[in-house]
């Protein structure tokens, strides 16, 4: 059965011959807009009444969050490529990246001037599907990463600003989050203290064994948390939704589908991966007459990509959700992970 799966995906996917590489020429290119310019420390977010205070609705402070937790699991990923470009962590801020850079975090509704150039450009809107999505998978890593002891004994607490409206849909401090969503808390926080507990482990032994680091123990667990943090977020923004237009909601939950489905492979998220796979992700939001696979200001390996992820949702719609079970029983061997890692790195290279 799971071989069967392997080809069902694998005839689903086929279609979608992969487009040139991305146009990266420039260093800078490879990183998410604005990168530079966010903080890279936690005492360069605002400190006020013996806390930090980051507000998460601002682009830059969200994507600092990020970068916290890049610079801070470094060390963990020397052996895997130097500037840290090796660290698996880089698929969450690359993805917040490009929704960044294709207007995905603007108010969608109109009502606001959030996101806008002409209005508060960093601005992260609270009606965005794509950023509620994006904020179970940027503080609440962040915040399990603070408990687990990734930044050490902090001298001050972390709070998180609210948004204007739909709060109680958030959660603002580590008690605040293992008391509302417990189990979602543990799943990152069993990323990051392996990671430390492996780290000082080998150490302590001898530096020269640090190659045991298994990256792929690593990757089941971040995909594990990954994969946990959409399936709690996706019926809670529902209704977010509506603000999109159809082809959009579509390639939205076709997208978050699909994570399932690379999950399952043990992906590697570094950021030379990231980049190679965005390459194929729509560089504007869908609109109403937007018909698959004939976006005409896509390229024909765009279109035919975002049919592919279409298709599979839909075929896994029909199964009940016995593609994805097959798919997964399929990647339940290294084997299997690995013609399931070729089927996609096939897509996100020329």
């Amino acid at each position: 059965f799971g071989i069967h799966a392997l080809l069902i995906v694998t005839v689903t996917l086929s279609p979608a011959t992969a487009p040139a590489q991305s146009e990266k020429s420039t260093t800078g290119d490879v990183y998410p807009p604005l990168w530079d310019l966010a903080p890279e420390n936690l005492l360069d977010f605002l400190v006020k009444d013996n806390k930090i205070v980051i507000n998460a609705w601002n682009y830059q402070e969200r994507l600092g969050v990020y970068k916290n937790l890049l610079n801070s699991s470094a060390k963990y990923f020397t052996a895997f490529g130097s500037q840290n470009f090796g660290n698996i962590l880089w698929g969450l801020p690359l993805q917040h990246g490009w929704q960044f850079r294709t207007g995905r975090l603007a108010d969608p509704s109109g009502v606001t001037s959030c996101g806008y150039e002409d209005g508060d450009l960093l601005c992260i809107s609270v009606r965005s599907w794509w950023s509620c999505m994006n904020y179970y998978l940027a503080i609440i890593p962040f915040l399990g990463a603070v408990e687990a002891g990734l930044f050490g004994q902090l001298q001050y607490e972390i709070e998180i600003l609210p948004p204007e409206e739909q709060r109680a849909d958030f959660c603002y401090s580590v008690a605040d989050c293992r008391s509302r969503i417990p189990k979602l808390m543990d799943e990152w926080k069993a990323y990051f203290e392996v990671n430390n507990f492996t780290f000082f482990f080998i150490f302590s032994v001898s530096p020269a064994t640090f190659s045991s680091f298994k990256l792929d123990d690593a990757l089941c667990l971040m995909w594990r948390a990954h994969v946990s943090s959409i399936a709690y977020a996706l019926p809670k923004f529902q209704d977010s939704l509506k603000y999109l237009s159809d082809p959009e909601a579509s390639f939205g939950e076709d997208w978050a589908n699909a994570v399932d489905f690379i999950a399952a492979t043990h992906f590697s998220t570094d950021l030379q991966n990231i980049n190679n796979f965005q390459a194929f992700l729509p560089q504007r939001m869908l609109v109403e007459g937007d018909v698959l696979p004939s976006i005409s200001d896509f390229s024909p390996q765009q279109n035919r990509v975002l049919l592919s992820l279409r298709a599979l949702h839909k075929a896994n719609q029909l199964t009940g959700g016995l593609l994805l079970k097959l798919w997964q029983k399929a990647m339940s061997t290294e084997a299997g992970r690995k013609m399931g890692r070729k089927l996609i790195e096939d897509l996100a290279s020329s």
